[in-house]
């Protein structure tokens, strides 16, 4: 069984070898249950969900497919680019700002889009260029990398504002402008997001064989193909994950402090966190009032400081 003959015609995979391979998320279930993870009902939804979008997926990508339309690739494209934004900005961000959705969008989409179109002319040699069994999973390989670190990078920028909300504002009250009062911060976030990515692109082939190589060598193809066509993508991902990770990360950062300049943090929306009203969930209204007030408070003493000093 094991030492078999290799058999070029595998039967095909049925519905049943799915619900064997999902029988192993009872694993998942089972450690949560022991070491109370409390991740039970997490680990179902993720694997419904999975199930449910790939099959959907599925379906919907033979149909483009079969019609090998540009205008409807291009559609699906920008559609995946939204669900991907509307992930990272409103399911699973725990800092949020007014417009993130846009902005998440815009970084995403636009990055990968560069990234991709470029990709596919002149390093894939598509032709035509929106091929849809090519150009879309390439997109959707871009895309999966480019929206971890543009969320990695949104959220560290949103973190470290309100962490350091005395340091940006003493620069602003000494006549900084948006850029030098948030560069170290946008500086230090954009970093922390890319470095996945370059630690993803230094590893692969000496620790793991990714997942679009692993693919073309099941499907039958040459193995050095195969091994081209990977370098390629882990190459066009590394530069659309830094294009997306400075796009987010400035858009994010500007979102919060003025035109005149002035750092307003009560735009930052948190999520599940605990406040000072005694454990129940604040207004909107008085949240923000309280932080404007606080951060006025602020400006007024680091501008008193200054004309103190001259």
């Amino acid at each position: 069984m094991f030492f078999a003959p290799e058999n070029d015609k595998d039967e095909p995979l049925s519905w049943g070898n799915v619900a064997m391979a999902a029988s192993l998320l009872l694993i998942n279930v089972a450690i949560s249950s022991v070491m109370k993870l409390n991740l039970e009902k997490q680990i179902i939804v993720a694997g419904t969900r999975c199930f449910i979008q790939l099959t959907a997926l599925g379906l919907l990508l033979k149909r483009v497919f079969a019609t090998n339309n540009p205008l409807i690739v291009l559609g699906m494209v920008v559609i995946l680019g939204g669900l991907a934004a509307l992930e990272v900005s409103g399911w699973k961000a725990k800092r949020t700002v007014k417009g993130m959705f846009w902005i998440a969008f815009f970084s995403i989409c636009g990055s990968s889009l560069c990234v991709g179109l470029t990709g596919a002319i002149f390093a894939m040699n598509f032709d035509p260029p929106l091929t849809a069994s090519k150009f879309v999973p390439t997109m959707g390989m871009v895309y999966g990398n480019t929206m971890v670190g543009a969320a990695l990078g949104m959220e560290s920028v949103l973190s470290l504002v309100d962490t350091r909300r005395d340091t940006v504002e003493a620069m602003l009250c000494f006549g900084a402008s948006r850029w030098e009062a948030l560069r170290p911060t946008v500086v230090e976030a954009a970093r922390t997001a890319m470095i996945p990515s370059i630690t993803a692109v230094s590893i692969t082939g000496l620790i793991s064989i990714p997942g679009m190589m692993s693919g073309q060598i099941l499907g039958g193809a040459d193995v050095m193909d195969a091994t081209r066509y990977q370098q390629v993508i882990m190459f066009m991902i590394a530069a659309s994950v830094a294009l997306g990770v400075v796009c987010a990360s400035v858009a994010v950062a500007f979102a919060v402090v003025d035109s005149k300049p002035m750092l307003r943090t009560e735009k930052i929306n948190t999520k599940g966190t605990a406040n000072s009203n005694g454990g129940k969930p604040m207004s909107g209204s008085r949240a923000v009032g309280l932080r404007s007030e606080r951060s006025l408070v602020r400006m007024k003493s680091w501008k008193a400081v200054a004309s103190s000093g001259e």
